[in-house]
């Protein structure tokens, strides 16, 4: 072989290279050729998603798809490109094993999922909470205070052991929200689990319809992270969920993420010093303190006095409502969800 490349090359063309002038040589070709790789977070390809149809988290749409809608803008703020195939659970599971699928939006962490592939930081918590019918006691501190109890939950989601070791519970199945709201207001169930996402958006879009026909629970009975996670062995993965988690912060910080959700006022800590701040879907913040706050990721630790606790607007961290400036004061529509992003939510019939 060195024979037959010298032959093709002219006299004047050979140098001749000492062992480490070689090695040298070796090692920059292949640092030249590892940067020459590109890898799905640089070079314009298309992030293959599944998720199976659990709104309003994941769904085709123009349905209910919060969870697709955050993970698609955090990683097209990135540049990095993706679509998400709705499909049955067990086609999402088969298509990440056969390397159908690159990852999936909105999936719970466990060990055996680990084995192959990569989580990024959670960006969102799914907490469950109860719904009866109208003059029904829903102040359960526990699942199995429910025990002897008919209760609708969604059969194909594992919420962990509040769920599987409430002994003594009737946990009645459904397809979806829809599905089990239908049973209880038939009487088919005394109960429904959701998610308290889904019990925001019912008071916040169907205020009449759930006051008039719904007892909607406070305390939450069980709760999941949710993840955007991919394959281990996607081109640049690493760097792909790297790049999710930072920008999923900056859309914390600057409203997006709110604006996605349709919530409005968030509370989550900006700074990551451990304290919580709330904050604001735009510029401004009204004229009052906000009467209610979604909290990202859990319950507020300790008994603050909204008008106390610390605000974040526009970069900077304000302790207490008194402190923000009065040029971020006076009236906004950011509560009147009138939003730009996300989907229409709150549309389960009565």
């Amino acid at each position: 072989m060195i024979r037959w490349m010298q032959s093709r090359i002219p006299n004047h063309q050979i140098e001749l290279l000492t062992p480490t002038e070689m090695m040298k040589r070796s090692v920059l070709c292949f640092a030249v050729v590892l940067l020459a790789i590109p890898t799905m977070a640089t070079d314009g390809s298309e992030l293959s998603l599944a998720s199976d149809s659990w709104p309003p988290f994941t769904d085709d749409p123009p349905g209910q798809r919060v969870a697709v809608e955050l993970v698609h803008t955090a990683l097209e703020r990135a540049g990095i490109s993706a679509t998400t195939s709705v499909v049955d659970w067990k086609e999402v599971e088969r298509g990440l094993r056969t390397a159908t699928y690159d990852g999936s939006a909105a999936m719970w962490r466990n060990e055996r999922r680990e084995r192959d592939l990569l989580f990024s930081e959670p960006y969102l918590e799914n907490r469950l909470v109860l719904i009866g019918r109208k003059g029904s006691e829903v102040s359960a501190a526990r699942i199995s205070d429910l025990a002897g109890k008919r209760v609708a939950a969604v059969g194909r989601y594992a919420y962990g052991d509040e769920i599987k070791k409430a002994d003594g519970v009737l946990f009645v199945n459904g397809r979806n929200d829809q599905d089990n709201l239908d049973k209880l207001l038939a009487g088919e169930v005394e109960y429904m689990l959701v998610d308290e996402l889904v019990a925001r958006y019912l008071v916040a879009y169907q205020p009449e319809e759930a006051a008039l026909k719904l007892e909607i629970g406070s305390t939450v009975l069980a709760r999941r992270m949710l993840h955007f996670a991919i394959r281990k062995e996607i081109p640049g993965a690493e760097e792909i969920v790297a790049t999710f988690n930072r920008e999923i912060r900056g859309m914390l910080s600057d409203g997006t993420y709110a604006e996605i959700l349709q919530v409005g006022w968030i509370r989550v800590d900006v700074d990551g010093d451990g304290l919580l701040e709330l904050v604001a879907l735009g510029d401004r913040v009204g004229e009052r303190p906000p009467g209610t706050v979604y909290d990202v990721f859990g319950e507020i630790p300790e008994e603050t006095p909204i008008e106390e606790q610390r605000v974040f607007v526009q970069g900077n961290i304000y302790k207490g409502w008194d402190a923000i400036p009065d040029a971020y004061k006076g009236p906004t529509s950011q509560m009147d969800l009138s939003f730009k992003r996300g989907t229409t939510l709150g549309t389960l019939k009565f």
